[in-house]
């Protein structure tokens, strides 16, 4: 499949909210690969995709994940919308012929991380909190200039703003977000 054709099935599949950050994602992964001298084509591919599940009902999710003999972590069962990431890979595979490893892991750590990431790993991660749809996120305006510095550096902001706003009562963390903070924590600058 092209980009054009992967688009057009995304817009069904995916509300009109989705479809705009699933775009700005995969630009932004395109800027990002330029910026760190990786793939541009690939980022992009993976920025398009990391999210081909997500509109799919959580009980759907559930099954769908059962029946393809995905691992359900207790927290993943307990908040199913945390599992697009891994049926997106799967998806991404078998809807849309993807068959590139790093593609694949990238779109499935695209949520919670996991530690040491490869580039392609960390420019979805990244792309899919910075990307120009987005504006909630607490530092966000510095997380976008560490983005195209140091990526190591952004992924560490960025797991650590995660944790403290999770940690606050609005949502449940995952172990291997945690794992992943601990990780990258080493790449924190002084001054963030």
């Amino acid at each position: 499949m092209n980009y054009t054709e992967i688009k057009k099935k995304l817009k069904k599949t995916q509300d009109k909210e989705r479809y705009e950050h699933t775009k700005g994602v995969m630009y932004t992964a395109g800027c990002l690969a330029m910026a760190h001298g990786y793939d541009v084509d690939k980022a992009m591919l993976a920025g398009l995709l990391h999210d081909c599940a997500k509109c799919i009902p959580n009980e759907d999710k559930l099954t769908l994940c059962r029946e393809h003999h995905i691992l359900v972590t207790p927290i993943e069962a307990e908040n199913p919308f945390l599992l697009h990431a891994k049926l997106g890979a799967l998806l991404a595979e078998i809807e849309y012929d993807i068959s590139d490893p790093e593609i694949l892991h990238a779109i499935k750590v695209h949520t919670t991380g996991e530690p040491d990431m490869n580039t392609l790993d960390k420019i979805i991660y990244i792309a899919d909190y910075i990307e120009p749809c987005r504006n909630k996120a607490p530092n966000l305006e510095k997380v976008r200039e560490l983005a195209f510095r140091d990526l190591n550096v952004c992924m560490a902001q960025i797991l650590r703003d995660t944790l403290i706003y999770l940690k606050s009562g609005k949502g449940t963390i995952d172990s291997t977000t945690q794992l992943t903070y601990e990780f990258y924590k080493q790449y924190e600058e002084d001054n963030i």
